[in-house]
């Protein structure tokens, strides 16, 4: 098997729906296989997959059990060399997953690659960045963001002193779309589960940098993301009030303290 694509859904039947005909649309010339893992929707995402892309995988998960753990559970089931794993909200384009293939077979060094994702309006989004420090999250939180120095940093760390437009290798990438060579992942392990959501993109990228391998943004493959950051809906000290905010907390103070007194591997950012 070429390729395996492994969607995690929870609760976006839509946006399943509409992910999956993009996959069938892009008419792929290769063997691939797509398997949907869904965290107890309960919203009639399974039965929809079922009925309507039958030659689609499906694993229901009896519970929700969080973003790295569902990618997990179909990491365990694929097959392919090569794993592209999607979030729904991403709507693919007739070419990209072959762009991305590609860029991933013709640069041996690299065990992960991700596209350029776009808004639905054309505009780019910040999709890969510099590794955070500890006191990235309070500069994105606080008014002290605000201030020259918090702007620089952050600055740096959103990777928004560059345009994007070029293929080139960054610190991480946002989990919502990763194509990772099967070789690079039996490796380094599948995603820490101590994660439930947040942050464990950015510890699969570190431990492939860890491991010898590097982690590219392909500007070359677009993909289109209906994004919808969820944590920071609630702006500031407000957040702590929202369910996404505070897991995002937690899985950040799990990522800080995994890596206490370590240092971030060196990438040619």
């Amino acid at each position: 098997m070429d390729l395996s694509i492994l969607v995690l859904n929870y609760k976006t039947k839509g946006l399943l729906k509409q992910c999956l005909r993009g996959i069938l649309d892009s008419q792929l010339l290769l063997a691939y296989e797509v398997i949907v893992v869904d965290n107890d929707s309960r919203d009639g995402s399974v039965g929809m997959v079922r009925q309507q892309f039958p030659a689609v995988q499906v694993i229901a998960s009896p519970k929700n059990v969080g973003f790295a753990a569902g990618m997990n559970i179909g990491l365990a089931r694929a097959t392919g060399r090569v794993v592209l794993l999607l979030n729904p909200d991403v709507a693919i384009f007739h070419q990209a997953v072959a762009t991305l293939i590609d860029y991933l077979d013709t640069h041996p060094q690299v065990g992960l690659a991700a596209p350029k994702l776009i808004n639905p309006d054309g505009t780019t989004q910040l999709s890969c960045y510099r590794f955070p420090n500890i006191w990235t999250p309070l500069l994105r939180r606080t008014p002290l963001g605000r201030f020259p120095a918090g702007r620089r940093t952050l600055r740096r760390y959103l990777m928004s002193d560059w345009d994007h437009q070029d293929n080139r290798a960054v610190g991480w990438v946002l989990g919502a779309c990763m194509l990772i060579r099967r070789t690079s992942l039996e490796r380094i392990g599948p995603f820490d589960e101590r994660f439930f959501l947040y942050f464990e993109d950015v510890d699969l990228c570190r431990r492939m940098w860890q491991a010898g391998w590097e982690v590219h943004y392909a500007a070359s493959a677009e993909m289109v993301h209906y994004h919808q950051r969820l944590s920071a809906e609630y702006p500031g000290l407000q957040g702590l009030f929202s369910y996404p905010t505070r897991i995002h907390i937690q899985s950040g103070l799990k990522y800080f303290s995994k890596y206490l007194g370590s240092p971030p591997p060196p990438h040619q950012v």
